[in-house]
């Protein structure tokens, strides 16, 4: 009951709290939803001996609680906070918002002007064709479940904090992972075990760039990186993309000090950069002292081109930050990921991720290291790797089937989502298809919300269709009540 002890005046501790303080901080509880809408409250034995008072303080507290119908109680059961009242109270509160405007640092001033926002996953949709998520049946729970369980049994020396850069055992797995399936050679020290992609952002954001500095962004690109980087203050400098990502030439004269891209497969519109374009961005990197961080977001998935090296596997890799994660393989839900960063910068990104908090769990850690040893995760791969293909596949034979030659299809060579773009739609009936399609059941997205440079945007509807949570019957219907969105608007 630490939370009761914080809700309550600190003139009153806890041994000398009576009857009506205790009601006091508990009507204060339920009332901040602490216990939820109709959520269990300790048993009156259980709080006594919390609170150091008699069972019969408690009591007075609870019989006061339930005469004014904060709660309702039941012989033999816990107390259970009273659904309504917690309901009215909260109508009433949501009724008089605050007028004071917070004092907010530089940092916190530019978010609020430039937010990232989050929007809960539409429920009951027949398909939602969102990018980002994963099927739940293709997450291998039974080895997942063995290596926890292994990671829980194994009793440490002492419970303390661990070494921020991540545990060795996984940074060692993490190496042999990394060469074998990316040819990212490094050493274990270069590896920095962090809690996604978007920590891994954050820190570079934080050690590399300052307010007034200017970044490379791809244009269409993953908005938040975008947030990320300019929440420091720094200025994005959009960089058009095209069917072979970042357009490398348009580099000249830009001066900066970071560049983010995504040259496995370009978000969102799936080209993979060719060899000469990678080695013309490290040289603009040298020239600038800047440097690039190499997103390899979804690379395990490759259908019908050949890996093309990563960044950081040409010319040493002095400029680049290479981030990759778990995200698009085990779960988005884990948040683990890892920076291979160049020796130079080694310890002060260990430093960075210190403070910011401490480590990455160790039991996560542990349990992903024995999945990489045991070759668990490579079979768990292959195995969501043939499974999103034929889910690709079904897409794109629906698409063809009930759209033809009316939509141009990009980034089908590798990934978890496609670019569909509806040619004969302009874009100033995107938000319409969005609405027609949801009113059927169907989740679509547009790429426009993805540009930089609202000017740089088509003028004609693409969307970026994800489909790693579905199923291939969903898929199908989806596709075909989309079609029927679409008549509408023709």
């Amino acid at each position: 009951m630490w939370m009761m002890q914080k809700r309550t005046d600190p003139g009153h501790r806890a041994g000398r709290m009576g009857g009506r303080q205790i009601y006091e901080a508990l009507r204060d509880q339920i009332m901040s939803l602490v216990y939820g809408t109709d959520g269990l409250l300790p048993s009156s034995r259980a709080l006594a001996d919390e609170m150091g008072v008699a069972r019969s303080t408690v009591t007075v507290a609870y019989e006061q609680l339930a005469a004014e119908g904060f709660i309702e109680t039941r012989h033999g059961a816990r107390p259970r906070v009273a659904r309504s009242v917690v309901e009215r109270g909260r109508t009433r509160a949501t009724s008089r918002p605050s007028t004071r405007k917070a004092r907010l640092s530089a940092f916190g001033e530019r978010l609020r002007q430039d937010p990232p926002h989050w929007t809960a996953p539409p429920r009951g949709l027949v398909a939602n064709f969102r990018y980002g998520e994963l099927s739940p049946s293709d997450f291998p729970v039974l080895a997942w479940k063995k290596a926890v369980t292994a990671a829980m049994a194994r009793k440490p020396e002492r419970l303390a904090y661990d070494d921020p850069c991540g545990a060795l055992r996984l940074r060692t797995a993490l190496q042999g992972y990394l060469w074998r399936s990316r040819s990212v050679r490094c050493e274990v020290d270069q590896i920095i075990v962090v809690n996604g992609s978007q920590q891994g952002l954050d820190i570079c954001a934080r050690l590399l760039l300052d307010a007034g500095d200017r970044f490379v962004m791809e244009d269409p690109g993953y908005q938040m990186a975008r947030h990320t980087l300019a929440a420091t203050g720094a200025v994005a400098v959009p960089v058009t993309v095209d069917a072979e990502g970042l357009q490398t030439g348009r580099l000249d004269g830009i001066a900066a000090r970071l560049a983010y891209v995504t040259p496995s497969h370009q978000y969102p519109l799936g080209g993979v950069m060719p060899i000469g374009r990678r080695h013309q961005l490290l040289a603009w990197a040298r020239q600038n002292d800047a440097y690039v961080i190499e997103d390899d977001y979804d690379s395990e998935y490759r259908y019908d081109t050949k890996p093309i090296p990563p960044l950081h596997a040409l010319e040493g890799g002095d400029n680049v930050i290479y981030l990759g994660t778990v995200s698009k393989t085990l779960s988005p839900t884990l948040r683990i990921g890892c920076l291979v960063v160049p020796q130079a910068l080694r310890s002060l990104f260990a430093a960075a991720k210190q403070i910011m908090d401490r480590h990455t769990p160790l039991i996560e850690q542990e349990a992903l290291a024995a999945m990489l040893e045991s070759g668990a995760y490579d079979s768990h791969v292959r195995r969501v790797r043939r499974r999103n293909a034929e889910r690709q596949q079904a897409l794109l034979d629906a698409l063809r089937r009930r759209f033809g030659d009316r939509i141009r299809i990009e980034g089908a060579a590798a990934g978890l989502h496609v670019v569909a773009w509806f040619d004969g739609l302009p874009q100033k009936h995107e938000a319409a298809l969005i609405k027609a399609a949801r009113a059927k059941g169907v989740g679509i997205y547009p790429v426009s919300a993805l540009f930089v440079d609202p000017r740089g945007a088509r003028k004609t509807i693409g969307l970026v269709m994800g489909y790693s949570a579905l199923e291939v019957a969903q898929i199908e219907r989806g596709c075909k009540l989309l079609a029927q969105a679409v008549a509408e608007l023709d």
